[in-house]
């Protein structure tokens, strides 16, 4: 299941630069960080208007009401981005002429990850790096850093994401049931996986009447990336933890950012080693 079966990086640069090049000709990166930007700065300067007040309120407020706008956005679009990336070209009759070329399927799959991610971070860095000029300015260097945090575990979910995506594209017959399937995986990963885990929290009485329960609660959190994206940001910063009021179920043991960044980079490998095997068996 490696990924790198005696790979040459030439290949690989060059269907990265080319997947790249199609999604920046197609207007989606401008777009995206168009978006992006926009949602950022208006949650940054108006996101306490509910409140009687508008400005920026703080490092803690901004990161806590974006983590809740990029848990949803991000998903998606990287999902979307990259469910057709195998079986699209599958559909297409271009994967053949495209293996038929001096590039094997490892070198293709790591080409088309690599071009999609970067399509995928350009605009999350430019979008969301507009609005670090004013925290800068409200907060100083210190709340720069650890809003560079959160953008950084900003691209880890994107690039998990996108490694589902690939898996999924790999795994597909064809475009319309890679689309479905991916659209499933939004669903349950990003809106239905905490509900079920609350519903079991609460039927086996939580902290005060299952132990076992409340032990599991936080390692079934790690088996969902958009859980230990949100666990990353919670527990970056003691402002933001006291907003969420996670830290009652989940122990401080598990709350170390680089387990929580380890639990991520895995997220982004397994699915992506499980689709060169499986594309590699093709």
């Amino acid at each position: 299941m490696s990924l790198l079966p005696n790979i040459e990086f030439a290949p690989i640069r060059t269907m990265a630069a080319k997947e790249f090049r199609d999604r920046v000709r197609s207007r989606w990166v401008l777009a995206v960080a168009i978006v992006f930007a926009i949602f950022a700065m208006a949650i940054a300067y108006f996101g306490a208007a509910q409140q009687g007040a508008i400005g920026f309120r703080g490092l803690a407020y901004t990161i806590a009401s974006l983590v809740s706008l990029v848990i949803y956005l991000i998903p998606l679009i990287a999902l979307m981005l990259g469910f057709d990336a195998i079986v699209g070209e599958r559909e297409r009759g271009s994967l053949d002429l495209l293996l038929s070329m001096p590039i094997t399927r490892s070198e293709l799959l790591l080409g088309k990850f690599l071009g999609l991610a970067a399509a995928l971070a350009l605009p999350t860095l430019g979008g969301f790096g507009l609005v670090g000029g004013m925290i800068a300015w409200q907060g100083g260097w210190n709340a720069l850093f650890h809003y560079g945090g959160f953008i950084f575990s900003t691209l880890l979910l994107g690039l998990a994401f996108l490694s589902i995506a690939v898996l999924i594209s790999v795994l597909a017959k064809d475009r319309t049931r890679a689309s479905g399937t991916a659209i499933a995986a939004w669903f349950f990963l990003v809106l239905i996986y905490d509900l079920l885990l609350l519903g079991a929290l609460v039927a086996t009485g939580g902290e005060t009447g299952g132990e076992t329960g409340a032990a599991l609660f936080p390692v079934l959190l790690l088996l969902n990336p958009a859980d230990v994206y949100r666990l990353l940001n919670i527990f970056s910063l003691e402002e933001v933890k006291t907003i969420y009021g996670l830290a009652t179920v989940f122990p401080d043991s598990l709350a170390n950012p680089a387990l929580l960044g380890g639990v991520m980079t895995a997220w982004i490998v397994v699915p992506l080693g499980v689709a060169a095997w499986r594309f590699n068996k093709a």
